[in-house]
């Protein structure tokens, strides 16, 4: 066995170091705990600080008037409690008094009851609480009762309307939401989102210092600024009611419309059905998302025959066809391609003027009246093209609301077009566009040929700048406005189903019909191919007094027509009887007076100069 190696020296030694160390320590921690004691506690409060940023109250969205609410911010309450520590007679003294105060029954009151056994700190028992019932409980709390329980205020975005069909607030997807972070979606609400927001408030909070004393304002924020819309508030009711009315009858995909005042832009309503209750975003969010998409903005198609009066303000401008030239219609044209041009019925209607090719709706016209635009096919095409550039065709509007799309627009300077891509664009296929694309065409075209920036909000730097008096850019001269307005009272005028559908007495009204196959690529085995009898139709146009004080847009999508022969796509409410319907809304809910020498009944009006 081996020696001790140990020796009691050697412990002693031991032992007065670690007693040395250990001294040096209680010292220093004496120094930190005594002499830096201040410096510790502030170091301490420094990281232990918390900040916090207060939303702000988000501002009120108001009607044209500015009395009528839209969109407003309301508080609800959130119900929490402290449950630790409670007994079991204190918890059913409170779960008791809570059941009553929120008339609670069946299944709401049982998941309350189960929360109330719970042993959390922070438990959530009711939310979106009326600000009345919240009230009751914040006075029997003043007089002791529920000692556990805490009210939180909690912003809800509330749209007060009811739309104009069933389950539905109204301008739903004009307006959009706010979702649950308190963030705008969509609509106004997304365009204008950091106008409303405004700025919240950044508090530091430091939890050693009790009350008042421990917050520090960092910010102070400022509310959300209030915006009044251009929108009336009657007249978006009923458009919604036509909108809606008209889906049903036509079983229709969508219907949408649009009334705008040509002279500054100005939306006065807008509607597309189906749509959604905003109040309800969660559940549309759930079932159906694609609701939040306004089609007016979003909705790009092929648009047909409106595009002829494109086509005629292109052979204004240039010179090269007049209103009153006489133009060969063949009913079927072949070009050297081998293509075919053919009118909707395939009928010659011999030599007809110009304003009545626009009016009968003429394929084959319209196509030859674009191919003298230009010398050649390409130039020709240039020429068209840059009409459809100046009146904004396949380009963003500007309107002030969220997800705007450009449409889709081909530039023969990039892809040339071919003879047939030429006449097809001169009655408006082979290019889609948004209503509110078309809208601000058929607006400029009315409004003296002067550009105008559609908009919502009054409140809006586009307003101000599109308001009558601004300066702005000539599209095309007034006299050849007053011709193309002229030749829309030509074609509701001129042909008896027109004139028939659109009459409204003692108001002069001017639009143009169009009626367009739809491509569905994934037909003919992914080859793609037309639909079979089912069709976009649409009516742009204008009423008035005496001359255009609001354009109006119809687009009826995806219609089957009830009665298909050559020629004739009848369907209950046709796009032309939509227009009539919200035109007359327009002219009374806007009091716009009858005019005592306006056009006589169809059968014996006249048609207004062509200018």
């Amino acid at each position: 066995m081996l020696g001790r190696t140990d020796s009691r020296g050697r412990i002693l030694l031991l032992f007065l170091v670690l007693t040395l160390l250990s001294g040096g320590m209680v010292m220093r921690l004496a120094y930190w705990q005594v002499n830096q004691r201040e410096q510790l506690t502030a170091m301490a409060g420094g990281t232990t600080t918390m900040r916090e940023s207060l939303p702000a109250k988000r501002g009120t969205i108001y009607d044209r008037t500015g009395t009528i609410v839209l969109a407003e911010t309301i508080y609800r309450y959130r119900v929490v409690a402290d449950l630790h520590g409670m007994t079991q007679t204190q918890r059913q003294r409170d779960t008791a008094a809570l059941v009553d105060y929120l008339g609670l029954t069946g299944d709401p009151e049982a998941a309350l009851r189960k929360a109330m056994t719970g042993d959390g700190y922070y438990v959530i028992l009711a939310s979106n609480v009326d600000p009345d019932v919240a009230g009751e409980i914040a006075q029997g709390q003043a007089a002791g009762a529920l000692p556990s329980v805490t009210l939180e205020p909690t912003p809800v975005r509330e749209y007060p309307q009811a739309g104009g069909a069933p389950r539905t607030s109204l301008a739903a997807q004009l307006l959009g939401f706010v979702n649950a972070a308190g963030a705008g979606q969509y609509g106004l609400e997304q365009q204008y989102d950091a106008l409303l927001a405004g700025r919240p408030e950044v508090v530091e909070v430091d939890p050693n210092k009790p009350g008042p004393a421990g917050t520090t304002v960092v910010d102070p924020g400022s509310p959300g600024e209030d915006i009044r819309t251009t929108i009336d508030v009657g007249l978006q009711l009923q458009v919604e009611q036509e909108v809606f009315s008209t889906w049903i009858a036509d079983k229709a995909k969508t219907v949408s419309a649009v009334v705008m005042d040509p002279k500054s832009g100005a939306i006065l309503a807008e509607a597309s059905y189906p749509s959604y209750d905003a109040n309800a975003y969660t559940r549309v969010a759930a079932q159906n998302p694609g609701l939040f998409m306004d089609p007016i903005i979003t909705e790009v198609y092929e648009p047909g025959s409106v595009f002829k009066m494109l086509t005629a303000s292109a052979a204004l401008k240039t010179k090269t066809t007049a209103l009153t030239t006489k133009i060969n219609d063949f009913g079927v044209m072949k070009l050297p391609g081998g293509q075919e041009i053919a009118d909707a019925n395939r009928k010659s209607m011999g030599w007809m003027t110009f304003a009545d090719i626009v009016a009968w709706s003429r394929n084959v016209g319209a196509s030859q009246v674009a191919f003298r635009l230009g010398k050649t096919v390409a130039s020709a095409s240039a020429t068209l093209y840059d009409t459809w550039q100046s009146y904004g065709i396949g380009q963003k509007t500007g309107v002030d609301l969220a997800g705007e799309v450009s449409g889709i627009v081909r530039d023969p300077a990039s892809e040339p077009w071919s003879q047939i891509d030429l006449a097809n664009a001169s009655f408006g296929q082979g290019v889609a566009v948004t209503p509110i694309q078309l809208m601000r065409a058929y607006s400029e075209m009315a409004n003296g040929g002067t550009v105008v920036t559609p908009h919502v909000a009054e409140t809006n730097a586009v307003s101000a700048a599109s308001s009558p008096g601004a300066a702005s850019r000539q599209i095309v001269s007034s006299s050849i406005s007053n011709s193309l307005t002229g030749l829309m009272t030509h074609v509701v005028t001129a042909v008896p189903s027109y004139a028939q559908s659109t009459y409204i007495p003692g108001y002069f009204i001017g639009g143009k019909t169009g009626t367009a196959q739809i491509w569905d690529p994934t037909l003919n085995n992914g080859k793609g191919d037309w639909m079979s009898d089912i069709y976009n139709y649409s009516f742009y146009g204008w009423i008035g007094h005496s001359s255009p004080d609001v354009t109006i847009g119809a687009v009826i999508y995806q219609g089957k027509p009830t009665k298909v022969s050559q020629g004739v796509l009848a369907m209950p409410v046709q796009s032309t009887e939509l227009f009539r319907r919200i035109a007359t809304d327009a002219v009374t809910g806007l009091q716009i007076p009858p005019n005592k020498d306006g056009p006589a009944p169809p059968g014996g009006q006249k048609a207004k100069s062509l200018g």
